[in-house]
């Protein structure tokens, strides 16, 4: 067992299920699908308890009852909610637009930036995963480098993430025009950097690696619902890391948890993937 801190969104989705897919001017139906816990803290924490490890939130969320209902919902599968801060005014959900093959867009308000604390005890914690802005933030990474496992999502910014791995998506990375390398993604993540790890849904993923690359096929799903996915393979990738070391195992056993997470209509893993991690 492994203690893990993700500092990343606790979210509310609210779900409307679109008849078609978007475009300009277009006048679309939908149905209403209520409300769910969802956001990168909840999709990546939940397969990691459900594996065993010791899983904390370093997030914020409204000084509000959607923002208890939250915190409840997040402490009952298991998540240690103690570093939630409580903002001063309403917890805003996210509205999520699904579209028939699965695909989503994604309408996130404006809300203040996480404020993070100066200094964290990095020799209790064996993992960092980091997939948010905040204040302080490449300084606590830089120190967590040392003596924890750091990885993280490259920000929509490029704003620097002091990493050993890095991860991103070919469609994210496709609109900043860049070329996947490992230079360039040091830029980022600075010299520890050891992959820089780019998933590209049905096509499988490749990680760059000094002078050379690995690519890892996906394991064949259908897609119902792709809300998490990519937080749900960095969670695979964290398990495999920490159990098995080596870099291809760990890009497999990734590919297995984000086939789970897009096969099933939910912003957090699914069931399925708790039954596959108790029979491992």
């Amino acid at each position: 067992m492994s203690r893990i801190l993700i500092i990343a969104n606790l979210n509310c989705d609210h779900i409307l299920r679109l008849s078609r897919p978007l475009s300009s001017g277009a006048r679309i139906h939908y149905e209403d699908l209520g409300h769910r816990i969802g956001g990168g803290a909840t999709n990546t924490g939940l397969g990691l308890v459900w594996a065993g490890h010791q899983v904390a939130l370093l997030s914020q969320v409204g000084n509000d009852k959607l923002g208890d209902w939250l915190l409840d919902e997040a402490r009952q599968l298991g998540l240690n909610c103690d570093q939630v801060h409580r903002l001063v005014g309403p917890t805003q959900p996210l509205q999520l637009l699904m579209e028939p093959d699965g695909e989503r867009t994604i309408l996130r308000p404006n809300r203040p930036r996480l404020l993070l604390p100066q200094r964290l005890d990095w020799q209790a914690t064996d993992a960092l995963y980091v997939n948010l802005s905040a204040e302080h933030l490449p300084n606590l990474m830089t120190d967590a480098l040392a003596s924890t496992l750091v990885v993280a999502q490259l920000p929509k910014d490029l704003a620097v993430r002091p990493s050993h791995y890095l991860i991103t998506s070919q469609d994210d990375l496709a609109q900043h025009g860049v070329e996947p390398s490992f230079e360039w993604a040091q830029s980022i993540a600075g010299p520890s950097l050891r992959a820089f790890i780019v998933t590209a849904g049905a096509d499988g993923a490749c990680a760059y690696l000094p002078g050379t690359s690995l690519q890892q096929s996906a394991v064949p799903a259908t897609v119902v619902d792709s809300t998490g996915a990519g937080d749900c393979y960095a969670a695979g990738l964290i398990h495999g890391l920490l159990s098995q070391g080596e870099l291809s195992q760990a890009m497999a056993e990734a590919a297995r948890w984000a086939a789970f997470a897009v096969s099933a209509e939910s912003s957090i893993p699914p069931q399925a993937l708790h039954s596959y991690l108790a029979s491992a």
